[in-house]
């Protein structure tokens, strides 16, 4: 799957971003021209080393990393190629886990290691079951490389998968040495029967693939690996659901902290519990975990499901009452016929969906008993309120697939425009606010899919510009905001207003307002822009 993964990102690269791509390209043949026979070179001298302190090897390969995976770490990191620690690497494959700690010692005797370059998966697997030792250390003709030193087993599971070592386990002693490889499945499948979406359970998985974790400890010595940017409260889900939910403080090294602090290696984290406490929707802003994410969305939902069915069984039985229909015709058995014309099966499910706002009562009961069996007249109170704020003009330019009376409005946090992927989602009282798929709001917002809408374009909407804000990374360079001035104004784009700042590491940063007209439209925009010499880096930025 990864061989597949890696050569389809190359492609995609090569297609959807030329010019990126093929300025990247000429610096890398660039590079590689000039270390060109380093990489035997190093593998032979780690081959006499290594035969000279008698420590057996099965194998040493080498690699030089893949145009994508450079793209996105100087993307992510803002840095030049030359700081690409892992652009050239060695994996060292020995026959015991003795010999793999030898490796480590002769290669820092060799060449001198990258502070804060160690990463010791084997004393510390990550969740999925990977052990190895990485290294990055820096040759005598001062190109840094890194390492990576694993057992045969070890490779195995890297390369193939965590079943892996079932087609090789002759030999070993009981089920239990198995459990570590599976830890990991296990949690994954417990993540799915928490996820009722296939597309959150796709996104959580790929989030959670390759994490750079921390190593943290409980007051007894249990060591938990959890993310980058973990959380007290993720740490607090990784030990029990009912530690997470009953969660009110924490101390990290003996001293109380806020829930959100990220945690870092070596903490020793210590859980307050309050019996009772249930889970904060805020927590859904900073949790870095798939689980604990998973854990807070199943609670609130459910939470969210029984208020909103008391709400809409509210609703429907005061529309009941206001036409004085006859119980007999809304009964239960009479609504769990027409329930399945709604998507659902239960009679609970439909009153959850009059509660959200997804349907009326009124057009649960034209389907009762048609639309003679209803007497006009003007709604009031509480369904009044609802009815006046859900229904009514939204935005023109998004209509809700199947639906033509439901309030339709943009989201703020990220502001769609025209032609990109959309996703609706119900807010009781407001309608339905469209983000674009890609926000990173949905992550956090749709713990409920029955709250989710199919939501698209209309293809008759109006042509007024979108507003949309870019941030540009610049050298700092004379002249630079006239050539990204003018090239804007090359494609017929109207900029609103601009903002330009420089630091301390002659770089510059510029904050531009422009109108677009589609996402087409503004993909010319950023793609002309990444070609302009000093340009490092565009993006689109939140309003």
């Amino acid at each position: 799957m990864s061989k597949v993964k890696n050569e389809l990102e190359e492609l995609a690269f090569r297609h959807l971003d030329p010019q990126a791509y093929e300025a990247l390209r000429t610096e890398v043949e660039a590079k590689r021209k000039s270390t060109e026979g380093l990489m035997e070179e190093l593998r032979q001298k780690l081959v006499h080393k290594l035969a000279d302190a008698q420590i057996p090897i099965v194998s040493i390969d080498g690699r030089i990393k893949r145009l994508w995976s450079i793209h996105q770490k100087l993307e992510r990191r803002k840095v030049s190629l030359d700081q690409v620690y892992d652009f050239i690497a060695l994996r060292v494959v020995t026959q015991s886990v003795k010999d793999c700690y030898g490796v480590l010692g002769i290669l820092h005797q060799t060449w001198s290691p990258v502070p804060g370059r160690f990463k010791d998966f084997i004393a510390m697997p990550r969740p999925n079951g990977y052990q190895s030792l990485h290294t990055s250390v820096v040759s005598e003709r001062g190109t840094p490389f890194e390492i990576q030193i694993r057992t045969q087993d070890m490779h195995r599971v890297a390369d193939d998968g965590i079943a892996a070592h079932w087609k090789y386990k002759e030999g070993r002693q009981g089920a239990a040495r198995d459990e570590q490889y599976f830890a990991w499945l296990r949690q994954l499948l417990e993540s799915q029967q928490d996820v009722r979406d296939p597309a959150e359970f796709l996104r959580n998985l790929r989030i959670e693939l390759y994490p750079d974790e921390v190593y943290l400890f409980t007051p007894k010595g249990e060591v938990k690996a959890l993310p980058q940017g973990a959380t007290a409260v993720d740490f607090a889900y990784a030990v029990h659901t009912d530690v997470g939910h009953q969660c009110v403080g924490a101390r990290v090294n003996g001293r109380m902290v806020p829930l959100r602090t990220r945690l870092s290696n070596g903490d020793i984290v210590e859980i307050l519990r309050q019996s009772g406490h249930t889970p904060s929707r805020d927590w859904l802003t900073f949790v870095a975990t798939t689980r604990a994410r998973n854990k807070i969305r199943h609670f609130i939902h459910g939470e969210e499901k029984t208020r909103s069915i008391e709400f809409g069984k509210r609703l429907f039985e005061k529309e009941v009452r206001r036409f004085n229909l006859d119980k007999a015709l809304t009964s239960d058995e009479a609504l769990a016929a027409v329930a399945p014309e709604y998507g659902v099966q239960r009679v609970d499910d439909l009153y959850a969906a009059i509660g959200y706002g997804k349907a009326t009562p009124r057009a649960v009961l034209t389907r009762l008993v048609g639309q003679d069996g209803l007497k006009e007249r003007p709604p009031d109170g509480a369904i009044a309120s609802v009815v006046k704020r859900v229904w009514g003009k939204g935005d023109a330019k998004i209509k809700v697939r199947g639906v033509d009376d439901l309030m339709v409005f943009r989201a703020r946090c990220c502001n769609p425009i025209r032609g990109e992927q959309i996703v609706g989602y119900v807010t009781r009282g407001k309608g339905v606010s469209v983000h674009a798929a890609t926000c990173s709001n949905v992550v956090n917002l749709l713990y409920d899919p029955e709250r989710r809408m199919d939501v698209e374009w209309d293809k008759g909407g109006d042509a007024a510009p979108y507003v949309v804000r870019l941030k540009i990374h610049v050298a700092d360079r004379k002249g630079i905001l006239a050539d990204v001035s003018s090239r804007i104004a090359g494609i017929n784009t109207n900029i609103r207003d601009v903002e330009a700042t420089t630091d301390a590491d002659h770089q510059g940063s510029i904050r531009m307002t422009v109108e677009i007209a589609d996402v087409k439209h503004l993909d010319r925009v950023i793609k002309s822009l990444k070609a302009i010499d000093g340009v490092l880096a565009v993006e689109r930025a939140s309003r």
